[in-house]
């Protein structure tokens, strides 16, 4: 008797379905944890520039960009290591634009803060509408790994739940710790 795999999910999984799944998911996972370095670096800003929004857009982009390079670095070494080859600047440029969606994920919050620092809206109002815009922006990311994973109603509110109290826990665990 051969041992094969069972198809996944209703049907044979090509391999490049697999490599744009897999893709997906990295870029999920990009946007999910850039969200939540954003949402709490808003936070902090927030309370050290209380009147500046244009400061904490700022900040916003910087620890980004600072995100993104060390998940660069870190998985060109893990690529490295766990290829055992040489990491080339191809490989690099990819990791690079996979790990992009860190710093995609600070875009709509930034233009919020960006529009308080023109004068379109108030400090307060722009910081309250970045921090919004983080949070759909983890909904939506629920919403669009629940129905990667074809999950019902609940499985979705479920996950979207979990997205948003994680979100809000680990923003709240820095306040905690960080006032």
């Amino acid at each position: 008797m051969s041992a094969t795999r069972a198809p996944e999910r209703g049907g044979a999984q090509t391999e490049s379905s697999r490599v744009r799944r897999v893709a997906r998911g990295e870029r999920l996972a990009g946007f999910i944890y850039g969200t939540i370095v954003v949402l709490s670096v808003i936070i902090g800003g927030a309370r050290a520039y209380p009147h500046s929004p244009g400061h904490i857009a700022v900040l916003v982009i910087v620890t980004s960009i600072v995100f993104w390079l060390a998940h660069v670095y870190a998985h060109g070494l893990g690529h490295s290591v766990s290829h055992d080859e040489h990491l080339s600047l191809a490989e690099l440029g990819h990791i690079a634009r996979r790990e992009g969606s860190i710093v995609e994920a600070a875009l709509p919050p930034v233009v919020a803060l960006l529009l308080g620092a023109a004068g379109v809206m108030s400090t307060k109002a722009s910081v309250w509408v970045a921090f919004g815009l983080g949070l759909a922006v983890l909904v939506a990311q629920g919403i669009t790994f629940a129905r990667v994973e074809r999950l019902g109603r609940l499985g979705t509110l479920v996950v979207v739940a979990v997205n948003l109290c994680l979100g809000l826990l680990l923003i709240g665990l820095k306040l905690v710790v960080s006032h």
